[in-house]
Order: structure tokens, then sequence, then C-alpha cells
């Protein structure tokens, strides 16, 4: 067996992909090549290490420094330095964007320093196309606990008595949920995974199965044996190449090792797992649409009673829960469940992942324990809003989630108190918005998504979303009309109270917050015809401050409709009637003397 004296861990996930990570570790193998030390330091490929605004990254063991934003040319220095030479490259460490202050390892940083990883406890750090290295971080251990050592009954009462709730959005109790299906009457029984993660800006169950799928599978046979299944599926959008190809190869390396398949262990115990491609409908989310289409059917919802849990796939017991969900079993079993119990809060226990996202310093994700702060994920992990501009509100719970206001900033992050403030924990989207965003446009792009990908079965969710939408596109252009706040609030609780589907009952959740929370913005858009934010084109008008205007002309050069006339070396003006809005002559100034109304 060859050993290393370093370990360089190069972050391959998605995001580092698309910012070049490839040519940086081929710089580093090149590098460490020439150099003669390929018997003494290993590079590693591994999942999403967490911070996507930083990559390419990658992570030098023993000592953990951490350099991030790294090109082909800074991988050789570190080879020459660090990996020679034994010192430390100052100048590509991290810096707090703030302070500049720098930071050599992981652990100096903020942004790790408040996270408790448990679903994300291997991403990052193992190589996810090598079992043999999930398997030296105890992975597969507890599948041979729960085989060797507990019931069926047993390994149920585990994860109800851990306080583990579905991560998918709905937050049902995971151990219940099991219960129901192994009482349930039929064979077969089916377990099933959502990887289907439509919602704009999340990338959690991606990550998860890009960086550590074993844990998923490990999951997926324990719950199996719980209650008496023998196969399973992983539902998987087609927009994740990577995951389905690192998910693919686990599947195949796990049969290879005894770990899927018959007499898992030698007990007799079969079960295997196989993935099915979904074509990217958002709807597809919703549990029984996600069925239907593993049928081979078109992925509708369908009404409920009954449920998966007594009848799902081909009408027979399912047990359905995304990839979060199943990354938190193995380390329950090999733990305990007073252990998960022990963390976040009274009805929320264990952690969550959140993809943070929008304007925020720090994006990428989280993992924090269950109750924590929208201050501490925003401000002392996320590292604020970027120059030095107002925080303004946070989206969680993607396109069905809701809209949160700065003075609830120190609101705790669990689905009570969540749903308390009209928004929804969902699967982790965090969405954060500064003083430049208009919420009245916002919820109109999120009803625009929610409306154009709702499957059409049922007529408030098709109709509904549809007039909901065709208001705020009226009052965004300033022909808001008396009368359409009240109208939309009357369509939201209609919807909520009759679509078929969580898609379509949570499809009012932008605009039900933003109307309770920004509600004056609304107002200016319809009494006022005016956009506080200054984003919506039809409602914002340009003007010229003529004690900054020096006649240089670059405005009237660039206006596009020649709406911006003037004397050179003197002062110009703007005819707000041929103004396009397009905000070029705001954006080409020198002087700052262009401004909005």
């Amino acid at each position: 067996m060859q050993l290393y004296r370093s370990h360089v861990l190069v972050c391959a996930g998605a995001g580092c992909i698309s910012s070049d990570c490839k040519s940086v570790e081929q710089a580093l193998v090149e590098s460490i090549a020439r150099l003669g030390l390929e018997r003494e330091v290993k590079v590693v490929e591994t999942g999403c290490m967490g911070p996507c605004d930083l990559g390419p990254v990658i992570v030098v063991y023993p000592e953990g420094v951490f350099y991030r934003q790294l090109k082909p040319a800074d991988a050789v220095e570190i080879a020459e330095e660090h990996l020679l030479k034994g010192r430390v490259v100052q100048r590509l460490v991290y810096q707090a964007p703030d302070t500049g202050e720098k930071a050599i390892t992981s652990d100096q940083i903020d942004f790790f320093k408040k996270q408790t990883r448990i679903a994300l406890r291997n991403t990052g750090i193992i190589n996810p196309e090598s079992v043999e290295e999930y398997i030296a971080r105890d992975g597969y251990r507890a599948l041979g606990k729960v085989l060797s050592t507990m019931t069926p009954q047993e390994v149920i009462e585990c994860i109800k008595r851990s306080g583990l709730r579905g991560r998918g959005g709905a937050g049902f109790p995971t151990g219940l949920k099991w219960e129901f299906s192994a009482k349930a009457a039929g064979s077969p029984k089916y377990v099933v995974c959502n990887a289907d993660e439509g919602d704009p800006g999340a990338f959690m169950d991606r990550s998860i199965l890009e960086g550590d799928p074993h844990s998923v599978l490990e999951a997926m046979a324990i719950c199996g044996y719980a209650i008496g299944s023998r196969q399973g599926y992983v539902y998987v959008r087609a927009e994740y190449p990577l995951a389905v190809q690192r998910l693919d190869l686990a599947i195949r390396q796990a049969r290879e090792y005894g770990l899927l398949g018959e007499n898992i262990f030698g007990t007799g115990f079969d079960f295997d797992v196989e993935i099915r491609v979904g074509a990217g409908a958002f709807v597809c989310g919703e549990e029984t649409a996600l069925l239907a289409s593993i049928e081979g059917q078109r992925g509708e919802p369908r009404p409920k009673p009954p449920f998966p849990a007594q009848g799902g796939l081909w009408g027979k017991p399912t047990v359905i829960n995304n990839v979060e969900t199943w990354a938190n079993i193995p380390p329950i079993i090999l733990n305990g469940p007073e252990w998960f119990a022990s963390i976040g809060t009274e009805k929320s226990k264990g952690t969550k992942v959140f993809a943070l996202a929008g304007k925020v310093n720090n994006t990428g994700l989280v993992e924090v324990p269950m109750g924590t702060t929208l201050r501490e994920i925003i401000f002392d992990i996320g590292g604020g809003i970027p120059g030095g501009k107002q925080f303004k509100a946070a989206q969680t719970g993607g396109p069905s989630g809701g809209c949160i206001p700065a003075q609830y900033l120190d609101t705790p992050v669990d689905y009570e108190s969540l749903t308390q403030l009209g928004a929804i924990m969902g699967s982790g989207g965090m969405i954060i918005m500064d003083e430049d965003t208009c919420m009245v446009d916002l919820a109109r792009f999120f009803v625009e998504f929610v409306q154009d990908e709702s499957c059409g079965k049922c007529s408030p969710c098709r109709v509904g979303t549809k007039r909901m939408l065709e208001i705020l596109e009226r009052i965004t252009c300033g022909q808001g009309r008396d009368g359409d706040i009240e109208l939309l609030e009357e369509l939201g609780r209609g919807i909520k109270a009759s679509a078929l589907c969580g898609l379509g009952q949570t499809a009012p959740n932008p605009v039900l917050s933003t109307i309770r929370h920004f509600r004056e913005e609304y107002e200016a858009h319809i009494y006022e015809k005016r956009c506080p934010a200054h984003v919506c084109r039809a409602l914002t008008v340009y003007a010229i401050d003529t004690e900054k205007c020096n006649g240089c002309g670059r405005c009237a050069l660039v206006c596009p409709a020649g709406a911006v006339s003037g004397e050179k070396k003197k002062p110009h003006r703007i005819d707000v009637e041929k103004c396009l809005r397009c905000g070029t002559c705001m954006e080409k100034c020198k002087f700052k003397a262009i401004y909005t109304l």
C-alpha cells in the first residue's frame, strides 16, 4: 500500500468544474511529476467543498492549508513552494472580504466555523468515485449494524426517536413514513430517492450525489431492510450529468463489493438500486408526479390519499425521501437517535443544508443546526451583503417559498418559525436580496416560473397562477389598478386551498409574503406609478443633475433612442417621451450625474 506525506484535495463539484478546476488539477499533477513528487504527494478529486464563489479551491493536508480562486499558474507555484519547499503561498490563501485578514486553514474561515456537517460530512473530503474512501469514513458500517444487530422495527424506532423530518420541503417525520410503509399491505415494496431538485438557486442534493453518492445508497438499503423492500430507485434530473455519472459508478462499485444485490453481508437480505433520469419538469419534484414518471407515465400529480406509503409506485407501498434526508440516516444509526435529537430545536431536529445564493459575499453550500438564525447564516457565515448595501429580504423554499424581511433577521430557521412568517423551509434554497431588489418584480418572476412549470392538471394552478401573473405584469408595467392587491390576495388564498398538489398549493407564497411584508412597494407601483428599487423599466424615469453634468456628451452618444440632448460642455437633458428606460446612459456616465426619480 502506497503511503503519501501529503494529500492535495481538489474540489471537483459542478461549480468548481465550471470555473476550470480541471486545468488547475492538470497543472498540479504535471508539476508534481516534474518535481519528482509522485510517490510523496497524492492529488484527490473530491465533491463540493461548499464555498462556490471561491473556486477553484484546493486543500493541502496534513496542514489543511486552504487555497482559493486558483489558476493553472498558481497550481505550479503551490507545487514548487508548498509541496516541495514547505512554504505556504500566502497570496493564494483566503482573505476576509471586509477586513482583508488572512486565514490559512479552513477552520479559521468564518464560512466554515459555524457549520455542523452531518449530511455533508464526506463531501469535499473523500473521492466520491472511490468506495474504499467511503468505507474508510465508516461507510456501510451502519448497514452492517442494522443487518447484524437490529430488527426492522428497531431500525424504524431509531429513526423515529431521532426526530428526523423530511428535508424535501414538507417536513414529515421520516420514521413515521417508514413505519406506515412497513405496516402497509402489499408486495413488493419500494424505496425511492427524490433527486429531482428543480428550485432555482438550489444545489444541495446535487452536491451530495456528486460528492458522497454511497451515503444515499447505504441509507436506501437500510430503509429497504426496515420496511421489507428489495428494490430502490433514484430519480435524478438529466441536468445533473455529473451526479448521474458518479451515482452510476457508485452502484456498480457497491454491487461488486456485495453491498448491493443478493445476500448482502451474508445475511440473506437482498436489495438493489436503479437510476431513473427525469426530463427536467419541475412538477416531478412532487412525489406522486415523480412516481408516475418512473412508471413511464406523464409526470402529473395524483390525488392523495392514498399516500405513497400505502399505494405509491405501481400501487405498492413506497417510501420516498429526498437526497439530504437519506444522507442523514447512516450517522443516526451509528451515533444513536439521542445524538441527532440533541442538535437543533424541540420540533426541528438535526441540521439543514442551505444553498446560499444571491446578494451575499460568500455563496455556496452551508449546513447549520436547526434553529440557527438568519442573521448568523447571512452575516456570520455568508459574510454579509456586498458593496456595503442593506439587506432587504431572504427568499427561502424556492419559487414556492416566501420572503423574510430584515426585521426578522433574528428568527431561528426551523419549520415552525418560517411557516409563521409565511415562508417555508422547502428543500433548502436561500436567496439573499439587497436594497436594489424590487419585491413586486421578484414575485412576478417566481409566479412566472411556477406558471410555466405547472403541469396543467388542476385549474386552480393552471388558471389561477396565470391570472396572478397577468396582474403582476400589469403592476410592474405601470398599469396597476385599485383593488389589484386585494385580488392577488383572494386568488392566492383560493389557489392554496384548492390546488391538487404541493406545487400549486404553495405557488402563491411569494406573492402573499411580499404583500404581507412589502405592501408599500405594491402601493407605490399602483398608485404612485413608481418602482422604489428602480427595477421596473416602465416605472423608472431618468434625469440629469445639472450641477454634476459637464456636457461631455457620452450619454448622448450611447443613447439608442436619441433621447439625450444638449450642447457640448453644457448640462444635457433627457426627453422622457423618447427615453427607452434602458439605463445605458446611467451606466456609462463617469460623473454620476444621471439618477432615477
